[in-house]
């Protein structure tokens, strides 16, 4: 016979035992698209305690729609070895361009990140920083989507990290509140956020890599948020770039806090 108390209970209590646990983690994640997965993914098979928070139900930022909800994505030849690692399916278009399900890699990445030890939290909007001497990133600052979305006034509550990663793709989310909080400390031609440029996608996917960085000390950011950060151009459904910019965004993380 089932018991609706029983039921509830498995849930809060399970729930709110990793939420007490990655409340100190080593490296907080905002955004669950695939950046800040595949960051997850190589942070936590190293065995680093790795949390990423992301806003929406559902995990994977734009990738499921696929190109104009076409569901299917172009990866270059240079990033396949990611996909072939974690089991992800692909097919040759023509010399150098793979094209894969883009559900099933949004599926596979969130998966394979969580079964290496990673943490998703979703529904959970990360509204600010915490920030310590030397003007150090060290945790978020957190409340519940729905919470953001009522507009209501509910006071949030914290997490503390030894680095963060913005992986919040355009909006480059936690990197404009600490711009903005904090004045310019990013390297770029302005010392501010730029915002991305108009797609091309020969240059952005180049460009990607190199803007994948730490910002601030203590925040570092991947993924269309490192573009955007800098001033470069948008990709469109090519993700090639969004990969490996995940995984170099985690090896300097781990080279940081070891």
């Amino acid at each position: 016979m089932l018991d609706e108390i029983t039921i509830s209970r498995a849930i809060a209590k399970t729930f709110m035992d990793d939420f007490l646990d990655y409340m100190e983690v080593d490296v907080a994640i905002a955004g669950a698209g695939p950046s800040g997965m595949i960051a997850a993914y190589y942070l936590a098979k190293e065995g680093v305690k790795t949390a990423i928070f992301e806003r929406a139900l559902r995990v994977g930022g734009g990738m499921p729609g696929g190109g104009m909800m076409f569901n299917r994505i172009v990866i270059q030849a240079e990033a396949k070895f990611i996909l072939d690692e974690l089991g992800i399916q692909t097919k040759e278009y023509e010399k150098g361009y793979f094209v894969a399900d883009s559900l099933e890699t949004v599926s596979t990445l969130c998966s394979k990140s969580i079964q290496a030890g990673a943490k998703i939290f979703n529904a959970i909007s990360v509204e600010d920083v915490m920030v310590r001497e030397n003007d150090r990133i060290t945790g978020l600052v957190l409340n519940w989507s729905a919470v953001e979305v009522a507009n209501l006034h509910v006071d949030p509550l914290t997490i503390r990290a030894k680095a963060v990663i913005d992986a919040t793709g355009h909006p480059c989310e936690i990197a404009q509140i600490v711009t903005r909080k904090l004045g310019p400390n990013l390297n770029s031609s302005t010392g501010e956020v730029i915002g991305e440029k108009s797609m091309w996608a020969e240059v952005g996917e180049k460009a990607l890599i190199d803007n994948t960085k730490e910002i601030f000390p203590g925040l570092y950011v991947t993924g269309m948020a490192a573009n955007a950060v800098y001033g470069s151009p948008r990709m469109g459904a090519i993700f090639g770039g969004m990969f490996l910019s995940g995984k170099k965004a985690a090896e300097l993380v781990m080279e940081s806090i070891r």
